[in-house]
């Protein structure tokens, strides 16, 4: 294998979170609010230890003033932001906000988690900026 190809950023952070999104999604099924999703992965993180910041705020700037808030669902030890969806596909604006999240934040990897009626999805985005391979 090519070297670099073989590697996951966060990896074993990467898989305790994919794991606990789909515990949830086996335990509370489809139809509910991204909220309920929200919380019940928020009591997931406290049992396994994990260090998180719920509806966290990040600034965003312009020439040393701020202009605007985003809030993300989740920023996890703050390595990985997590944001939740609720529907059937990956939407082009959801990529764009998970996007421009990364940005802002600096932070190098997002996971993107559709609760779906088929069961959860998860899409990773990459903060080109900041990742090296």
């Amino acid at each position: 294998m090519e070297e670099g190809l073989d590697k996951v950023i966060y990896k074993e952070l990467s898989y305790k979170i994919v794991g606990i999104l789909y515990d949830v999604y086996n335990s509370l099924g489809y139809g509910l609010l991204e909220k309920h999703y929200e919380r019940a992965i928020e009591i997931k993180f406290i049992k396994e230890k994990i260090i998180y910041k719920r509806q966290a705020p990040y600034k965003i700037c312009f020439n040393g003033e701020i202009i605007g808030r985003n809030y993300l669902d989740f920023v996890i030890d703050e390595k990985i932001v997590l944001e939740l969806k609720r529907g059937d596909y990956f939407s082009k604006s959801n990529i764009e906000q998970i996007k421009c999240y990364l940005a802002v934040t600096g932070i190098k990897l997002a996971i993107l988690a559709h609760f779906t009626s088929k069961g959860v999805k998860i899409y990773r985005i990459f903060n080109p900026k900041n990742v090296i391979i």
